[in-house]
């Protein structure tokens, strides 16, 4: 027998072995297919869009797409908008078809896919988190959310947040999206100057994700809050003033203190007041 046909099994062993390391270029998956938790469905183009619009992804961002599939959105996030994106996806072969859409796309430099569990990857740094999962999951996650920066930006295809109301519900034909800004902790009692000539006032919040209520108490009088709001850290708060006036605040949640500016009165008036610098320190229990 001549020595190259002796060879050949060898070869196209060595061969195949070769052909099997290789990604498999040619995976293609499955509507439906099952992942860890959930089964793969990517989100329509014109929902990707209108939910990045709507979240103002800009240049500066970092977007993570927590289950990134296929990586349409981090492509989307970067082709698009401009954004760092980067997805974290369990299989690992839809982890790796994702990364090759990144290179196709031309947006691998600013596009990466990890091979990973949404649960014990860190992404807090990330400025704005998309996710397409189950409501259970988006419920396990969202303590996870609430603990990052205050003024995060969330993103959820079809699913919600249970008792944590969406800024805005967003509609791209049948489709629905969610979009939520991680609001600061200011519940509790503050000490306030500014809001009132004779001295400091007390500020009682109480809060319910990005809704807030309570009193202002200046002097003697306790009053209750009008209009009261969190947008991310910035608080903003409406109370008729010792004149009878109405003013508005806005101020900053800076942690255990407050910083910004008393406004107003608003109304028909032909000469504003001077804007009135505001401080606040939050009071232990």
């Amino acid at each position: 027998m001549p020595k190259f046909t002796r060879l050949w099994p060898l070869v196209a062993l060595l061969l195949l072995q070769a052909c099997s390391s290789l990604p498999p270029e040619t995976y293609t998956p499955k509507l439906g297919q099952m992942g860890k938790d959930v089964m793969w469905l990517p989100t329509r183009d014109e929902l990707v869009t209108q939910m990045l619009a709507a979240a103002r992804v800009g240049p500066n961002d970092e977007v993570v797409d927590l289950g990134a599939g296929d990586g349409k959105i981090p492509i989307a996030a970067a082709r698009q908008f401009g954004a760092r994106a980067w997805g974290i996806e369990y299989n690992k072969d839809l982890a790796a078809l994702a990364q090759r859409n990144a290179q196709r796309a031309g947006v691998a430099e600013r596009v990466r896919i990890v091979h990973g569990d949404i649960f014990k990857e860190d992404f807090s740094k990330a400025t704005v988190v998309t996710m397409y999962l189950l409501e259970e999951l988006n419920a396990q996650l969202r303590p996870t959310i609430l603990a990052m920066k205050p003024g995060t930006r969330v993103l959820s295809n079809t699913f919600s947040m249970g008792d944590w109301e969406p800024d805005q519900v967003i509609r791209a034909g049948t489709n629905t999206g969610y979009f939520w800004t991680v609001p600061a902790n200011a519940a509790g009692q503050w000490t306030v100057q500014g809001l009132d000539r004779r001295g400091p006032v007390r500020l009682q919040l109480t809060q319910r994700h990005q809704r807030v209520g309570g009193t202002l108490t200046l002097g003697t009088q306790v009053q209750p809050l009008l209009g009261a709001r969190i947008e991310g850290d910035q608080l903003h708060l409406s109370f008729i003033n010792a004149d009878g006036q109405l003013q508005a605040a806005k101020l900053q949640v800076q942690g255990q203190t407050l910083a910004g500016e008393l406004v107003g009165p608003y109304g028909m008036v032909e000469v504003q007041p001077e804007v009135v610098k505001l401080s606040g320190q939050r009071v232990a229990d």
